[in-house]
């Protein structure tokens, strides 16, 4: 390592001024530049139906949402020239031809054989045994979106980077523009990025951030919709299903089908009280604006969205029955899950194990515990996760059983920072997580790792880097 000036971390890159901060300090360490997409296949952070994400007039807007088609697959086309090929991203063969790890994303001509994301890799072999398999490089996906980013910051003041394959932009300069004008624009959008990058993407226009997006996924790949009419949505936006709708998953889906709501159009036809009833007066009636394109959903160019809760999973190269090993991926898994939440500065004091096993159905078993108090320093977490996680891994290996997959997850996420009672975090403690977390940052992400982590489940990823 190469030395570094001695005032070096008294840099602002690595504080921040915080007046009320519990420690005490008027100047607290905060390390900077946490990279808190790294190992995280889902990096859509929020949803739009909230209220912070609204504006709070209701000026007329247009919104541009620009999908990069299959980007992990596509980058790897492009990069190897397999354009034409079935190509899954997030796989591997073993040394003996056997398809192991979990289907990250495909390229159009792997899902028109029927291959789908969180497919397992041997499942998806199975279906094309000719499947080209490819792990997840980060590194090469955030340059090029990066660059992508720098060609749409031309052609608006306002982009969000929703995740590295999707953005949205604020075009409401295009407002009073002709429907062939505001066609033009997306389409200089999309021949640019793929004059530039060699790549193809869907545009969606709409007078509605929810509705834009929506409209992207009509024309895939390669697509440009525009919905500025009200004939425009009749044709394409009212046949879809709800659950294709930001803020309406499964279970909502779900409560709205047994009241004979599937479709845009029916929710129309029905109105907000169905909404209000089956999901309170305030949120229920926020979804049905969100359903009826009628949300003023901001774009928003804050780069850090805090989520809801802070997950990560990792399903292991092979499966394992060795005690240790499952250990060293248990530290693993705490230590990314408490460097995100201090990226994101939250902390928890709840939090969910599951324990995958290695069978037909991929079962497992899920944990509650809890730790002391609030926090988001390993030292905590780990203790009270392997005292809870442990007995169990002991318990099913000795019955034969093989362990796949370890997974961890926050139930609560805690803004306040305020003082606890009967916890407090041990300055030693936080002053050396810091300093950690400064030192990864800087060099890179596990620079510096609990040395119980070398122990973890030997063999690839589908993480390149991992």
């Amino acid at each position: 390592m190469s030395q570094t000036n001695s005032n070096s971390f008294e840099d602002d890159h690595f504080f921040r001024e915080t007046p009320d901060s519990p420690y005490g300090k008027t100047r607290h360490k905060t390390p900077g530049g946490y990279d808190l997409i790294r190992n995280v296949h889902r990096i859509t952070l929020y949803n739009t139906v909230a209220s912070s994400h609204q504006h709070t007039s209701n000026r007329k807007r247009l919104y541009l949402h620009l999908d990069m088609n299959c980007f992990y697959a596509q980058v790897e086309q492009q990069c190897y020239g397999l354009f034409g090929m079935p190509v899954i991203v997030g796989g591997w063969r073993k040394e003996n031809g056997i398809a192991r790890g979990i289907v990250a994303t495909s390229s159009y001509e792997a899902r028109k054989l029927g291959i789908k994301t969180a497919m397992s890799a041997y499942e998806a072999a199975s279906i094309c045994p000719y499947l080209i398999f490819m792990q997840v490089h980060y590194d090469k996906y955030r340059a090029i979106s990066r660059e992508i980013r720098n060609i749409l910051d031309r052609y608006s003041p306002e982009v969000e980077g929703y995740s590295m394959d999707e953005y949205f932009l604020d075009i409401t300069h295009m407002l009073k523009s002709s429907h062939q004008e505001i066609i033009r624009f997306g389409a200089a959008v999309k021949n640019e990025i793929r004059q530039k990058t060699k790549l193809v993407a869907s545009v969606g226009i709409a007078r509605s951030k929810t509705w834009s997006k929506l409209a992207s996924d009509i024309r895939k790949p390669n697509g440009l919709t525009a919905i500025l009419t009200p004939d425009d949505a009749a044709q394409y936006l009212y046949p879809l299903s709800l659950d294709e709708v930001w803020g309406i998953g499964c279970r909502r889906f779900e409560k709205l089908r047994q009241e004979g709501v599937t479709t845009v159009a029916e929710a129309l036809r029905r109105g907000p009280l169905v909404f209000q009833r089956l999901f309170g007066q305030y949120f229920g009636k926020m979804l049905f604006e969100t359903v009826a394109g009628r949300d003023q959903a901001k774009v928003e160019d804050d780069p850090l969205h805090v989520p809801e809760e802070v997950t990560y999973m990792h399903t292991f190269s092979d499966w394992t029955k060795e005690p240790d090993r499952v250990k060293g991926e248990i530290i693993r898994s705490v230590q990314q899950l408490c460097y995100r939440m201090r990226g994101y500065n939250r902390r928890a004091r709840c939090f969910k194990a599951y324990i995958r096993f290695q069978d037909a159905g991929w079962k497992g078993v899920s944990q509650i515990f809890s730790t002391p108090g609030y926090t988001n320093i390993d030292e905590y977490v780990l203790k009270a996760c392997l005292e809870c996680t442990m007995p169990v891994v002991h318990h099913f290996l000795r019955q034969g059983q093989a362990i796949r997959g370890f997974g961890l997850n926050t139930l609560e996420l805690d803004a306040s920072q305020q003082l606890e009672l009967f916890f407090r975090e041990g300055e030693n403690q936080r002053n050396l997580c810091t300093a950690v977390d400064v030192l990864n940052n800087r060099f890179g992400i596990e620079c510096v790792r609990n040395a119980g982590g070398l122990h973890a489940v030997e063999g690839k990823t589908h993480f390149l880097d991992r």
